[in-house]
């Protein structure tokens, strides 16, 4: 039997600064994780950076897109690069070191006796550092909110560190997801957790990025408001693909 190895799916725009630490932070933690950078199109040459990593790391591979198409896209792309690969686990991080790669074993621990664990900023009280306080709040009525809406039993449904069996995302179908913002997170789990595969939680610390601008906006806190009605009216009307 091959050695099952684990693809991470990193989306990039203009995160020159971050990449050359993030990525072989993320190599170094296991060696049966490569990494995928989704660039889009950056102006700042992310695209060009990832292309150098690549080029002397074959564990580093380079998707390009040519503009600026949302966070949900890039990983749908990212999705359908590693289904048409051998990778049994996939993985969603960002590439500004909110997410820590060291919980990266953690994800994989866990993957062994669930189908998709998600990192949780909320699963042992409140950890995050560096956010204020109006964000911070945000962030976990938001979660609340989702969980009373749509029953998915999860504390950080938001959350974007997560790690996909394949069998998941080859279940899913990925051509009906709607979501492109934050609400993509909760709608990807809410799907996974509606065809019966396992969910679960281990508990991360979540640090705001250094460098880099924070990609989250009004349009994106509206996405998630509203897509959650969506899709509990969608499971409970039996239209949810």
């Amino acid at each position: 039997m091959p050695d099952l190895r684990g693809l991470v799916c990193v989306p990039t725009y203009n995160e020159r600064e971050n990449l050359p630490q993030i990525v072989p932070r993320i190599l170094a933690t296991d060696p049966r994780l490569d990494v995928l950078v989704i660039d889009d199109g950056s102006p700042d040459g992310t695209g060009q950076l990832a292309d150098g990593m690549a080029a002397r790391e074959p564990r580093v591979h380079v998707l390009h897109r040519e503009q600026k198409q949302g966070l949900g896209r890039a990983y749908l792309a990212g999705f359908a690069w590693a289904l048409e690969r051998d990778y049994a686990w996939v993985f969603e991080m960002d590439a500004d070191f909110s997410h820590d790669p060291k919980y990266l074993l953690d994800l994989l621990a866990a993957i062994e006796q669930a189908d998709l664990v998600l990192g949780s900023r909320y699963a042992r009280g409140v950890n995050v550092i560096n956010w204020p306080m109006s964000r911070l709040l945000l962030s976990w009525f938001a979660n609340k909110y989702v969980r009373w809406i749509t029953g998915l039993p999860l504390t950080d449904a938001t959350g974007g560190f997560k790690c996909f069996r394949r069998e998941v995302l080859e279940a899913l179908r990925l051509d009906q997801v709607r979501s492109n913002g934050y609400a993509f997170q909760i709608e990807m789990s809410f799907r996974a957790w509606k065809k019966g595969f396992r969910l679960a939680e281990v508990p991360i610390v979540f640090v705001d990025r250094v460098e880099g601008e924070s990609k989250m906006n009004k349009r994106i806190v509206r996405e998630a408001v509203w897509m959650v009605w969506w899709l509990r009216l969608q499971a409970l009307f039996g239209r949810l693909a």
